[in-house]
């Protein structure tokens, strides 16, 4: 995080950084939300909050989004879905990247509510996306889950 470049033209409010920095936000289990543009630094920004509370010592896992509902899939014909569930559900951070490329089928909508039910008010999940909040009900595609 100390690499950060806040002269870019990306909307990062430098104060607003600094403190989510501290990592006080994941002490208390809340969550955080990066939505932008492809290629304003969406993922390097969460990487980076990763990073520093790596190093102060909490427990982080990232995850691209497609990528995860793929091994989701497959995990549950070899045994290792609950396990993978588990681990999710158990670091202090968990960050989700590039969160709605694609719409969910019934089996990612259900991991979906899975890992976010799992770790509401327990620990802490930074999702990054290009889509505005306001779209995630098309990617999410079930009026009762959203």
């Amino acid at each position: 995080p100390e690499d950060v470049d806040y002269r870019s033209h990306r909307g990062l409010d430098r104060g607003l950084f600094l403190k989510l920095v501290a990592g006080d936000w994941i002490a208390a289990r809340d969550n955080l939300v990066i939505c932008g543009p492809t290629g304003v630094g969406k993922s390097w920004l969460a990487c980076a909050l990763g990073h520093k509370a790596c190093r102060d010592d909490r427990s982080v896992l990232y995850q691209r989004v497609p990528k995860l509902f793929a091994s989701l899939a497959l995990a549950r014909g070899d045994g290792r879905y609950a396990r993978i569930l588990a681990k999710l559900g158990s670091v202090q951070l968990l960050i989700l990247d590039d969160w709605g490329l694609e719409p969910l089928d019934a089996h990612a909508r259900h991991d979906l509510l899975e890992i976010l039910e799992e770790r509401y008010g327990r620990r802490s999940t930074i999702v990054t996306s290009q889509l505005p909040i306001a779209a995630w009900h098309e990617v999410i595609g079930e009026p009762t889950i959203q």
